[in-house]
């Protein structure tokens, strides 16, 4: 069973910058992949970005050039610039490990002026 805990987020103005951290509580073996979801509301959680264990990544086409993705171990961060009122909404951390997936508790990010 691995526990992941989030942190950061917040509110912020358009154009304004954010981190979202999440800690994985396995702390033996490397995480296959982590990555970051985002579900606004009335939306389907959609994945924003994803990392590997060799750190490889993946970003969606709406956040390339302004989010960033990356990890310390089984620690995984997105790193937010350039923030836009469409990027609102609660964004819950992913982890794939042993054939499961786990997921945190979910971090709001509110962008508005």
């Amino acid at each position: 069973q691995v526990q992941l805990v989030q942190s950061g987020g917040g509110l912020v103005q358009p154009g304004g910058s954010l981190r979202v951290t999440c800690v994985a509580s396995e702390t033996t073996f490397s995480i296959n992949r982590m990555g970051w979801y985002r579900q606004a509301p009335g939306k389907d959680r959609e994945l924003v970005a994803a990392i590997g264990s060799e750190r490889s990544t993946y970003v969606d086409d709406s956040v390339k050039g302004r989010f960033t993705i990356s990890r310390d171990g089984n620690t995984v961060y997105l790193d937010m610039n350039n923030l836009k009122p469409e990027d609102t909404a609660v964004y819950y951390c992913n982890a794939h490990f042993g054939f499961k997936d786990y997921w945190g508790q979910g971090t709001q990010v509110t962008v508005s002026s």
